[in-house]
This record gives C-alpha cells, structure tokens and sequence, in this order.
C-alpha cells in the first residue's frame, strides 16, 4: 500500500482516511453525474457508509489526489471475489469534473498502476458504464483493452475492460 504521500506538479496521491469518506462520496456523485443525461438516478445505496467500508479495507486501497488541500479525484482497487490473487479490479476512479483533462487522472492511474506492481498483481480489471464516452476513451488512452473473458451481455450497461499491469 501507499503509505507515503506522492507529490507532482501539487497534485498530492495518498491514501484516503476513513474520515473522509463523505468527501470521497461527494466526488463520486458529482463525477458519475456527468454521465446520467437524466441525473444521478437514485440507487438507495448510503455512499458514505460504503466509502467509509471501501477505505477500510484490509484487501484493498483507495487512493485519492489532492491539490491546494482539495480532494479532487479518487481511485479504489482490491483483488475481485474469485479472482486470482495476481488480478486486481479498479472499482471506481472518478475525477471531479472540474478537473478534467488536468493531468490529474493520468496521475492517479499511473499512482495506482505502481501500487500494483508493488504489489506484484499482473492483471487489473474495470467495468466501465457504457454510455461514459470521456471514461472509455481516458482508459483507452492508458492502455485498457475489451476483456476478452468478459463480453458484455446485450441488456448490459457495462463495459469490461482489461489491462496488463507492465514489470519491472
């Protein structure tokens, strides 16, 4: 895990704290907004108390990006029930919209990218949300690729993504 703080250009990677899993929410609501034309629907679910979970978590991370003592964009990632220990899923990464094509989520996909490899994974593997254009074409661009394991099912909403972690 990361446990020391990864400065570029002010752009702050660390770890995020349990006490600010509301913080964490708030980002994830505004960044998956974007992609909802007729807003966030209302899924029921108590994100707070699910961040709030995720960061605590001792098989997995979230890791977030900080600038000018803002959280602006989130990462969080653990090995996916049934997978082998060598494959990692990244279950969210959100940028706030205001910091979009900042460099900021290349930053925190490279931060995540060289946990990782510390960690020894090979694999990662995402489902991207199919009408999210921006998302595919950001994870495009990092190198992700169709999951050839994991076709999408013609009702689904999702895309499956792959991506080979590099080594050392």
């Amino acid at each position: 895990m990361i446990e020391a703080n990864r400065t570029v250009d002010s752009l702050m990677i660390r770890t995020a704290l349990p006490a600010e899993a509301a913080a964490v929410a708030e980002l994830h609501a505004r960044a998956r907004a974007t992609y909802y034309p007729d807003g966030l629907p209302d899924d029921g679910l108590d994100w707070p108390a699910l961040w709030t979970q995720a960061i605590a978590r001792p098989d997995g991370q979230v890791l977030c990006a900080v600038r000018e003592g803002r959280m602006v964009a989130i990462a969080s990632f653990r090995t996916p029930e049934g997978a082998c220990a060598e494959t990692v899923k990244l279950f969210q990464f959100h940028v706030d919209p205001g910091h979009w094509r900042s460099g900021v989520g290349t930053a925190l996909h490279t931060a995540c990218v060289e946990q990782w490899r510390a960690d020894a994974r090979r694999t990662a593997v995402l489902d991207v949300h199919a009408g999210n254009h921006r998302a595919q074409a950001f994870y495009a661009g990092q190198g992700w690729v169709p999951d050839p394991e994991n076709p999408p099912a013609e009702d689904d909403h999702h895309l499956f993504l792959r991506f080979p972690v590099p080594g050392e």
